[in-house]
């Protein structure tokens, strides 16, 4: 018998074969909801200006490709806490490395967390990002799952929210979106927050931040506030920082993990065995994104120009969720939502409808990228969707 024998097929990413959909269909009204990434009116994922500059800078000054050690560029997981958490250090309670793109830094997180707590329970809100289930199973830990949001009302079910943190035991784990929930849009306000920050801390449950969008819901720091309250009340805590989409480095994949600790004691015990996973796992991350960006933020007209590209991005998103909720139906809550998702109330049925016979591309699911529209193509999907409901 055959040594791969055993393994059985798994099936195709059903987001990546929507690309080949997509690309192999020839009319030219075509539009691409599917996959998460951010476009520009002209339907294109730049490359944004300070980043360029950035790299044409890196590359006159940088005299070495020799390898960084597990915890890669400090300087850049300085500016990723700092981004996070306001004007802080990476020293005493709190410790950060450099992971490859936000996937490894959850995925750091779920083995350290199962290296202290093995087979843990981490409750998770539904629907999430479908990466996160897997992740976590891969590490050995337990999810226990309740409802976040409610696609046929488009509305946050906060008491579910709430009602599973009072079930959770202490030393569970609570994986939260930081902003611009992914698939929903749908963030907890600042009094919410307020009120998740409490329960964690009083049941001692430890909190998993998954800050993927900073920048694209409200602003750097309007989105980074529900984090800031958590790591406030809880003295420990982990966030997973992505860099793909507020600085367009997707293929760079380019991340962080930040661990807020008890003590500082606890932060070199945790500090070692963070190296230690990162070490079995890619051993050094790679370099260049995280350079560029430490790069980036190190320049001070730098950091300005990527902030205003940023906020134009962040602009872009807002204006069509406005253009999309003024069509009122299963679309006029969309305005609420903020970042680059939404999950409408769709039927397999109703979405098929829609890339057969509009040629419309989204997620089976219902969820749909708001940057694959704009202003003036948020009517002709508008249209599409009530032709198909």
């Amino acid at each position: 018998m055959s040594f791969f024998a055993p393994l059985n097929p798994q099936p195709a990413d059903a987001l990546l074969a929507l690309i080949g959909l997509f690309r192999n269909d020839p009319r030219s009204h075509k539009i691409d909801l599917g996959v998460g990434v951010f476009r520009d009116d002209a339907g294109k994922t730049p490359v944004m200006r300070a980043v360029k500059a950035a790299e044409h800078k890196l590359w006159e000054s940088q005299d070495s490709k020799s390898y960084l050690g597990p915890e890669g560029n400090v300087a850049f997981a300085r500016h990723m806490a700092r981004l996070a958490l306001g004007e802080v250090e990476l020293s005493g309670r709190l410790s950060g490395v450099q992971t490859p793109g936000g996937t490894g830094a959850l995925r750091l997180a779920a083995e350290l967390v199962a290296a202290t707590r093995p087979g843990a329970t981490v409750w998770v809100g539904t629907p999430t990002w479908p990466n996160h289930p897997p992740i976590l199973a891969a590490a050995g830990l337990k999810m226990q799952t309740y409802r976040h949001f409610d696609p046929a009302s488009q509305t946050l079910t906060f008491d579910a929210v709430m009602d599973a943190l009072n079930k959770a035991q202490a030393g569970d784990v609570a994986l939260l979106h930081g902003c611009c929930h992914n698939p929903t849009g749908a963030d907890f306000s600042l009094d919410q927050w307020k009120a998740i920050a409490a329960t964690l801390s009083e049941r001692g449950i430890v909190p998993f931040l998954d800050l993927a969008y900073q920048g694209l819901g409200l602003g750097m720091e309007q989105d980074a506030a529900g984090v800031r309250l958590v790591m406030g009340a809880c003295p420990e805590a982990l966030i997973a920082y992505s860099c793909d989409k507020n600085f367009g480095v997707y293929r760079d994949r380019v991340g962080a993990l930040i661990v807020q600790t008890a003590s500082a004691a606890d932060s070199d015990r945790v500090s070692s065995n963070v190296l230690a996973l990162a070490r079995a796992n890619w051993s050094m991350p790679p370099d260049h994104g995280g350079a560029v960006i430490a790069t980036l933020l190190d320049d001070p007209a730098l950091a300005a120009d990527w902030k205003a590209e940023l906020d134009t991005m962040r602009d872009r998103l807002l204006g069509i969720r406005d253009a999309l909720a003024s069509h009122g139906g299963v679309l006029a809550r969309v305005a609420e939502q903020r970042g680059m998702f939404s999950l409408l109330p769709l039927s397999p049925d109703v979405v098929k409808h829609l890339r057969e016979d509009h040629a419309v591309y989204m997620a089976g699911s219902g969820r749909i990228n708001i940057a694959g529209l704009s202003v003036e193509t948020a009517g002709i999907f508008a249209k599409a969707l009530a032709a198909s409901l």
